[in-house]
């Protein structure tokens, strides 16, 4: 049993990496062919960086990536202390169901009813634009905050709540003893919440395509539009650049929790 279970795990682990570290054997290949490999060339990542479009649209998806995580952020790590601080426990279940939610809600289901409510504000207010880069950034803070309540829900429900309690009665006021004493202890979760929100704006094709508005393109949508001619192998090398700095992030992620965790257990 033990050999099948192995070789079971390794068999996930094949087919989970094994397409991505083919796309990056071939962002090094020196021909523009997807199914030989002629030899080692950094020529596509020289394509790349002079591809204009595409680092537009790399731009666009950062900016808005790291706006929406920051903001989903902090509502949501807001949210999640006053969901914890609930005495109905009646109201506290029906705000965590209703975070959980979204999360199993189909993606296209989300754009589109993102999408009819933002026209239907903006035809209200008889705006001449229904949608925009405001409307983009609404709909990828929306999808993202249920991830990161339920990153730091956990990380506060570990927090002795003496602790905060201990904090005041030294002096300090409920403001100052959350941001002294109770954020550090839930860094991790925070942490961990950013990052899975930074992750998710970046790669959100579907609602995206619903909200966006005119004048401005994130990368999932520049690369939808070349699939209908073709996929040139510069996109190779940049989705190996990108799945290197995510790698980077869950590293350093991942090293934050553990440190925090041994400076727990010390104390």
């Amino acid at each position: 049993m033990k050999t099948l279970s192995k070789l079971y795990t390794l068999l996930i682990f094949v087919f989970l990496y094994a397409p991505i570290a083919i796309l990056v054997l071939f962002s090094f290949n020196s021909s523009n062919s997807t199914g030989v490999f002629t030899g080692f060339s950094l020529h596509w990542y020289e394509e790349l960086f002079r591809d204009g479009a595409t680092l537009a649209a790399l731009k666009n998806t950062l900016i808005l990536a790291v706006t929406s995580s920051v903001i989903a952020t902090v509502i949501g790590t807001a949210a999640a202390v006053g969901i914890d601080r609930m005495k109905n426990q009646y109201i506290k279940g029906t705000l965590i169901s209703a975070t959980n939610i979204p999360m199993m809600n189909p993606d296209i289901v989300t754009g589109i009813s993102m999408m009819l409510l933002f026209v239907f504000v903006g035809g209200l207010l008889k705006l001449d634009n229904n949608l925009s880069f405001a409307t983009l950034l609404i709909a990828h803070i929306t999808f993202n905050l249920p991830y990161v309540i339920l990153s730091v829900l956990p990380k506060i429900k570990q927090l002795d709540p003496q602790l905060p309690e201990a904090a005041m009665d030294l002096g300090c006021t409920p403001m100052k003893a959350f941001f002294k004493v109770e954020l550090p202890a839930i860094l991790p979760g925070v942490l961990t919440g950013l990052i899975m929100a930074f992750t998710l704006s970046l790669d959100d094709f579907i609602i995206s395509y619903f909200t966006i508005g005119s004048g401005f393109e994130t990368l999932p949508i520049r690369i939808y539009s070349m699939t209908k001619k073709r996929v040139t192998p510069d996109m190779y090398a940049l989705s190996t650049l990108i799945f290197i700095a995510i790698l980077l992030l869950l590293i350093l992620s991942n090293v934050t929790s553990a440190r925090a965790e041994k400076k727990t257990k010390k104390k």
